[in-house]
């Protein structure tokens, strides 16, 4: 049958209703108990000996019509739940009520109330004694039984999803269970939370294309914000020593498995700490997650290796790891017309017009972050990648920051921050390649107030998700991913 004549069918069945003076779409109705509340109760009411009523209500997922009594699966936020009607008078909801029952569909809202028993396969089960249709579906719900895979339904109906996948729904829920997780984890350690501007008149602290938007009312342009960073170090000028902000992020670029224009992170900012402090704070932050929230520490990647967030964590500079990938112990030492010989031997596709550490960047993206599968701190990165961090003392081509790196991609960086307004202005001037950051004057200012030492990070709370999910890619943790 087509689904034009299943939506006529139950529209025909709403306008019954209607005309019998029944309200198909209540205003509200007594949900006393989950579903998931309901095991408990009545594990503890069979324990004692004692009757367990209850109200429940959610939607019909399945529904099997046998004569005078019927079952049916009733799915709520916390899980699904069996539910027995009968016509019977004396234990059901009765012949008038129950004749006004068979016309409802999968997909309904519906409220029970009833009393809990066994069956006989020992199955929890409420028996209605008053059953009420609180709300009408006029669409049919993808078929249960084969489940929902067409990866574009998925995403652009994610209602489905969230109805028909139960693994899809759990993601959800976990993602809210990591969210609060870290909350619950910085809030402890003296952590403020703040909010910063969404629209911004400079698109700074990162490199990456901006959206810009025009305010009608100030007549001028502003971005989208690709970073937090900026405005929390303000914070830290303001005597906030420990800030930290979830948050929209948007830069203007490409799709793939790890990217989406619109995704949230995590920025941190502790004062009288360093790169260091960081990396501490980062491995304790994932491991509380992983033992606290979620209850295991290894975890599956999408291409089927196992990944082990337990006891200690590999640290490598980027510096060992591009010359174990090259096998060149003096690949640093190389021109850069060197360096593009080498990458066409390694395979490797470089744009010649590229800076020469761009160059090199371009063979550790390409040729060391996949290999990157346990977590591994990558350190003391060339200091033309990052003007936002202290220059490391010791060797002044380097600044003191780490990558962490989780199933072959960037998780969080964090840095030493740079608090000299001098060298920051100079570093921001002598940025080079292909992604410059714009120079955010009203930072400098402040800066030149004095801002404390400090430590900071970003975490990709979407590509966190991505690893503590076992999800296949960021969409699947997306809840509404851009689309074509």
């Amino acid at each position: 049958m087509e689904e034009s004549d299943l939506f006529a069918i139950r529209k025909g069945k709403f306008e019954d209703l209607c005309a019998k003076g029944k309200n198909p779409f209540q205003a509200n109705c007594s949900q006393k108990h989950t579903n998931r509340q309901v095991y408990a109760l009545f594990e503890e009411a069979e324990k004692n000996q004692k009757p367990c009523v209850v109200a429940v209500a959610g939607r019909i997922v399945v529904f099997r019509l046998m004569g005078k009594a019927s079952f049916l699966k009733l799915l709520d936020q916390t899980g699904t739940l069996q539910i027995y009607v009968s016509n019977s008078e004396e234990n059901g909801i009765g012949e008038d009520a129950y004749e006004e029952f068979k016309t409802y569909d999968i997909g309904d809202f519906i409220g029970v109330e009833g009393e809990v028993f066994r069956t006989k396969t020992k199955e929890i089960t409420v028996r209605a004694r008053k059953l009420t249709l609180v709300s009408k579906s006029f669409r049919s719900l993808p078929d249960k039984f084969h489940g929902l895979s067409n990866p574009d339904t998925i995403y652009r109906q994610r209602y489905l999803d969230l109805i028909i996948n139960p693994e899809s729904r759990d993601r959800f829920f976990k993602r809210s269970a990591i969210l609060k997780g870290i909350r619950e984890f910085l809030w402890a350690r003296d952590f403020v939370e703040v909010e910063t501007p969404m629209l911004q008149d400079v698109a700074g602290g990162a490199a990456a294309r901006p959206f810009v938007t025009h305010m009608n009312a100030l007549d001028r342009d502003f971005y989208l914000r690709i970073s937090l960073e900026l405005y929390l170090k303000r914070m830290l000028v303001g005597g906030y020593d420990r800030v930290f902000e979830i948050g929209r992020n948007f830069r203007n670029e490409g799709l793939s498995r790890r990217h989406n224009p619109e995704f949230t992170m995590i920025e941190l900012y502790q004062a009288y700490s360093d790169y260091r402090g960081m990396m501490t704070l980062l491995q304790e932050l994932l491991q509380f997650l992983c033992e606290q929230v979620l209850h295991q520490t290894s975890f599956k990647s999408y291409t089927g290796s196992m990944i082990e967030l337990g006891g200690e964590w590999k640290e490598k500079t980027y510096e060992e790891c591009v010359v174990r990938a090259t096998k060149d112990p003096h690949w640093f030492q190389r021109s850069k017309t060197e360096k593009l010989q080498a990458c066409e031997k390694l395979g490797i596709e470089v744009n010649p017009a590229l800076e020469d550490f761009e160059v090199t960047n371009n063979v550790f993206e390409k040729c060391v972050a996949p290999s990157l599968l346990q977590p591994t701190f990558v350190t003391q990165l060339p200091k033309e990648l990052c003007p936002l961090a202290k220059v490391n003392a010791q060797d002044d081509r380097l600044i003191d920051v780490f990558e962490l790196y989780i199933n072959g991609q960037e998780i969080a960086p964090a840095y030493s921050e740079q608090n000299d307004p001098f060298v920051q202005r100079r570093m921001f001037e002598l940025q080079a390649g292909e992604e410059i950051q714009k120079i955010d004057h009203e930072f400098l200012t402040a800066l030149e107030y004095g801002m404390p030492p400090a430590g900071g990070m970003g975490i990709g709370l979407d590509r966190l998700c991505v690893l503590l999910t076992e999800a296949d890619n960021i969409r699947d943790t997306l809840l509404y991913p851009t689309l074509k």
